[in-house]
């Protein structure tokens, strides 16, 4: 058995650390920006519209369905160690 010494190996830089990224950042900064002033009335026009569009994605996205179904296993049924085992009337 012969024993080489193994470099490892370099692995390409990610690219948001490149200057291709930081170009693509100030291009599409000059982009958006003339955007939004050439265009700023249709913007405030729709402004409107987009807060009614956030209500029901921030209930769906944020809530999270309120966590009505994690304590079911493969069958459906409840936990039972999460389960309330007192009868009613018993003392707490």
């Amino acid at each position: 058995m012969m024993n080489h010494p193994h470099r490892e190996h370099e692995l390409p830089p990610r690219f948001w650390s490149t200057r291709y990224a930081a170009g693509l950042v100030v291009i599409g900064g000059a982009a958006a920006y003339f955007l939004l002033t050439e265009h700023l009335a249709h913007v405030v026009a729709v402004l409107p519209y987009l807060l009614l569009l956030a209500c029901p994605l921030m209930h769906v996205f944020m809530h999270g369905g309120h966590g009505g179904h994690g304590n079911h296993d493969a069958k459906g049924h409840a936990d039972s160690a999460n389960a309330d085992t007192r009868k009613p009337g018993d003392p707490s």
